[in-house]
């Protein structure tokens, strides 16, 4: 391993925390799931980590399918892009990356307020670009149905486009501020974008300088074959899931192989799966913290978890007994990657729905490690050595609890064996995560015209 090659650490915060029952769980603060304190809590915690980013995810319901589960579980959550603007104001290291659906949105609205993030962090902001999964969200948003799967990435091709077009509506030093000439800007070096396509028609320019990083860092987290395509081209951070080294080994290679065809090198692209720790300071106390979570799950919660995650309504199953006979892929029009990756979990391990839930209600498909520090960062590095992350998006089971000991216990740990950073090198994402910062369209116009001139 080279000495320039670091893991790369996001902190996931689901709050407050990614197992279902966290909010039962003895330490977590559930009533201040929206409590900026609380979020600037975290984000400090993951910063005195020297973490590469923070990250939000986000969704746009809440399922009426199942009641029980409505007043079991966590369903509300601060709008990401307003948290993040917050935590901008009381950090100065830590990235600040939000899912924002390419289905639900319009790519002006979208532009604008990540290019405002990036400005108001000093060059920290990334956005995670999802279809949306959730058949439900439609209902919020003028449909009857929720958008094909295939149909789905098609238009998020063309939204990202459309975005990284109008982060580019300016030239980075199109802004004069000259105020003895009246100028405040050069507008030969504003671009309008004129883009009409299948999807969308947009003008421009965007009323936004052009972003500290050029573009926020790109983060995709679909594996399916139209998300992995997508990614090879676009994604700069890859959120996967995965159970084994091999899928893991797999993915990676696969992926990291598609780049070339797109001019990119495998540094290009970093793939940093999910990883659900929970840590003890002995073995025995890591089990504890395991089974107490497992207790704590109402059943009707953990069926509906499993529920969504699979696209299949397992309600009227007996919870003891096997899943029952699913659809064929083709017919899901949710999450094909983690329908298939539960089902294979399932069969591998003949699991009844009660086991199955209960090993998915905190990493809910990613892989779920425990153990010692030590252990944990074993885990970690035999994945980072071994040709299948090149980094981890940090999921942790309670908060404030969960990030406090991998910050506290572990990091150390991956930087005794210079694993991972001791300071921060540089002050953006795109510094933290060794990625270039794209150039200005108007910069290999000029170099063309330069070399025939």
């Amino acid at each position: 391993m080279s000495e320039q090659r670091k893991i790369k650490l996001g902190a996931f915060l689901m709050t407050p925390g990614h197992h279902v029952a966290a909010w039962r769980f003895p330490g977590a603060e559930a009533s201040e799931v929206l409590n900026l304190k609380f979020y600037k809590r975290l984000a400090q915690t993951a910063e005195r980590g020297k973490f590469d980013m923070l990250f939000l995810a986000d969704g746009y319901s809440v399922s009426d399918k199942y009641p029980e589960a409505i007043a079991q579980t966590v369903t509300v959550r601060p709008e990401p892009i307003t948290l993040l603007s917050a935590l901008a104001a009381v950090t100065d290291h830590v990235g600040l990356a939000a899912t924002v659906s390419t289905t639900y949105n319009e790519p002006y609205h979208v532009a604008r307020k990540f290019a405002s993030l990036d400005h108001l962090s000093g060059g920290r902001a990334a956005w995670n670009v999802v279809t949306s999964a959730n058949p439900d969200e439609a209902h919020n948003f003028n449909k009857e149905a929720h958008l094909l799967h295939s149909l789905r990435y098609e238009r998020a091709e063309e939204f990202l486009n459309v975005v990284t077009g109008l982060w580019d509506s300016w030239e980075d030093d199109a802004f004069l501020y000259d105020k003895d000439n009246a100028a405040f800007a050069d507008r030969s070096k504003l671009h309008p974008l004129h883009h009409k396509g299948e999807w969308f028609s947009v003008k421009g320019p965007l009323n936004v300088a052009r972003p500290v990083q050029g573009y926020p860092v790109v983060i995709q987290a679909g594996s399916s074959e139209p998300g992995k395509e997508l990614a090879a081209r676009t994604a700069e951070v890859i959120f996967t899931a995965w159970q084994t080294l091999e899928e893991a080994q797999h993915f990676y290679s696969d992926v990291k192989g598609r780049l070339a065809k797109y001019g990119r090198s495998p540094d290009d692209l970093k793939i940093m799966p999910g990883v659900f720790p929970i840590i003890g300071r002995t073995e025995a106390e890591a089990e504890e913290k395991k089974a107490l979570l497992e207790q704590l799950i109402p059943v009707e919660a953990g069926v509906s978890l499993l529920s969504q995650l699979i696209s299949v309504d397992l309600s009227p199953y007996p919870v003891d007994g096997p899943l029952p006979d699913l659809p064929d892929l083709a017919e899901i029009n949710g999450g094909k990657t983690r329908f298939t990756l539960l089902k294979d979990l399932a069969e591998r391990e003949q699991l009844t729905i009660r086991q199955l839930y209960q090993r998915i209600a905190g990493a809910r498909g990613h892989r779920e490690i425990k153990g010692t520090p030590v252990q944990i960062a074993d885990q970690l590095e035999e994945w980072f050595r071994g040709g299948a992350a090149d980094g981890f998006n940090i999921m942790p089971p309670y908060l404030p609890g969960g990030l406090e000991e991998f910050v506290d216990l572990v990091v150390p740990e991956l930087q005794r064996r210079g694993l991972f950073r001791t300071e921060y090198s540089g002050t953006t994402l795109r510094d933290h995560l060794g990625l270039r910062r794209p150039e200005h369209p108007a910069a290999f116009t000029y170099t063309a015209s330069q070399a025939t001139s």
